[in-house]
């Protein structure tokens, strides 16, 4: 039986996508969804450069991905965008060599898991031969340094010099990533504004939340309150915000994951690459607008299981010291980093992610509804617990006295042992014992206080639970920095953001 080829394609489409759906969720720009044949006929319309720092291309059990957002005003074959452009992009006139959006990519070998890391513009961190320096002006500041030193001091033409001195930036880049997560980066993906908007389209648009209206006219964000869905300049305008927002840049990271996490969740659920227009939507994109390094090998891709799900799909930021803190000479705003705390809480993560534990990386307190039982005769207690978990981010819920099924020790009920809300608030309450019980409903846990509890609530001494003990546990979490939620692609309902 003769086979039709768009058919062909469409069905060779839907393998690969499953197979580089890391590629093209997490990224939004690498995966192609194209069948095998497709991809190699459009391979030579993107532009790939070389790089002496990139590591070896999964020998370590995965496969790592340093994507770089760049705010350029020109395509990635160095063409500037036209002033229609421009303007729906509000990309403005001023051109900038910074990298405003830094995400490390980690697919494991097997095809099951993606996990994207997001590193915030303003870290404050080593890069080699350059001391402390934000991260986002690494690339810019070798660029300028190697130009000068090329032209002015070499005398070489700016147009050859131009190229090597973009290499230079990028290798920079990688090799500060590399630095500061203690992940070898395998391969390199750059977009600029123009590739973001161009692909989001040829995905159809995207799901977004707002929790409150917001306008902000710098970056052209003018969005209701509430679930709507973006075209591609909007989206860019979504993503791009960070004024106006509670924890600035922070609160764009998260606006951003939000928007992948989106994007995968249509690509993975509802089979967005299976259609042959939307395959070359993507194809034109693509080519217009990514950079990506000499060396992909997407038969690897293609060869993956093809079980990974949305709900696989993490996106995470890394832990910060301080989201409102100063360079060491004081004439910076940054965001303070650790560096030896960020490897540890990455080699943590992509552990938790090679053992599939995607949801216990990604739970939140506020994904857990926790009823606080009182079985003492000490008046208040268990409203005060109560109002302790609920600074730690915890949704409220019944609270009252013990009338049966006393116990003799302060304990956590759950339906589940391994129940991810009763573990941490077990751990919040100074590591009560979690006990099953059936009755408890899925996501709520009961705790029950009995005679021996002495943790967070309980007042100081033992003695009557006061306000001030709320409130020292209310301003401890507020001078501490906020972690980041960690998202999935694993549902219909995009998360509400600022």
């Amino acid at each position: 039986m003769p086979i039709d080829p768009e058919s062909a394609s469409v069905t060779g489409a839907h393998r690969v996508t499953r197979a580089l759906i890391a590629l093209v969720a997490v990224t939004i720009v690498v995966g192609t969804g194209m069948a095998w044949g497709k991809i190699r006929s459009f391979e030579d319309g993107i532009f790939r450069l070389s790089t002496s720092a990139l590591g070896g291309g999964g020998q370590d059990g995965a496969i790592d991905i340093l994507l770089v957002g760049m705010d350029s005003r020109t395509d990635a074959h160095g063409n500037p965008l036209s002033e229609e452009e421009l303007a729906a992009l509000h990309a403005g006139d001023d051109v900038s060599t910074n990298t405003d959006t830094i995400i490390l990519v980690r697919i494991p070998n097997n095809g099951k898991s993606a996990t994207a890391i997001s590193i915030p513009r303003d870290s404050y961190v080593e890069a080699p031969e350059m001391g402390k320096t934000k991260i986002n002006g690494v690339f810019g500041q070798v660029k300028l340094e190697q130009m000068k030193e090329l032209v002015e001091n070499e005398g070489m033409d700016p147009a050859k010099a131009e190229p090597k001195a973009v290499e230079a930036g990028r290798e920079a880049l990688i090799k500060t990533v590399a630095n500061l997560t203690g992940v070898t980066v395998d391969h390199y993906a750059e977009i600029g504004l123009l590739g973001f908007s161009l692909i989001t389209d040829a995905l159809g648009g995207v799901d977004v939340c707002l929790k409150d209206a917001v306008y902000e006219p710098l970056s052209g964000a003018d969005f209701p309150a509430g679930w709507q869905k973006l075209d591609g300049p909007k989206a860019l305008s979504f993503v791009r915000q960070r004024h106006d927002l509670p924890r600035g840049d922070l609160d764009r990271v998260v606006r951003q994951q939000v928007v992948m996490a989106s994007l995968a969740h249509q690509v993975v659920s509802r089979k967005t690459l299976t259609s042959p227009t939307t395959l070359n939507r993507i194809q034109d994109a693509i080519q217009r607008s990514v950079v990506i390094s000499e060396g992909w090998d997407n038969m690897h891709f293609v060869k993956q299981p093809e079980n990974l799900s949305g709900g696989t799909i993490a996106f995470a930021t890394i832990p910060v010291l301080d989201e409102a803190g100063w360079s060491d000479d004081g004439m910076q705003s940054v965001v303070r980093v650790d560096a030896t705390q960020v490897k540890d809480w990455v080699g943590g993560l992509l552990h938790d992610q090679d053992e599939g534990k995607i949801e216990k990386v990604a739970y939140s307190p506020d994904k857990t509804t926790v009823d606080v039982v009182n079985d003492t005769n000490i008046n208040g207690l268990a409203a005060a617990v109560s109002d302790v978990l609920g600074v730690k981010g915890f949704t409220a819920g019944n609270i009252g006295n013990s009338e049966e099924d006393h116990v003799t020790d302060s304990q956590v009920q759950a339906a589940a042992a391994d129940d991810l809300g009763a573990e941490a608030v077990a751990k919040e309450l100074g590591g009560l014992p979690v006990e099953v019980n059936s009755s408890v409903p899925a996501g709520t846990v009961r705790v029950v206080l009995a005679k021996d509890y002495s943790g967070p609530g309980s007042g100081l001494d033992g003695s009557l639970p006061t306000a001030a003990t709320v409130d020292d546990a209310s301003a401890q979490i507020e001078d501490a920095p906020q972690a980041s939620p960690v998202i999935t692609a694993g549902s219909d309902d995009p998360k509400c953001v600022n």
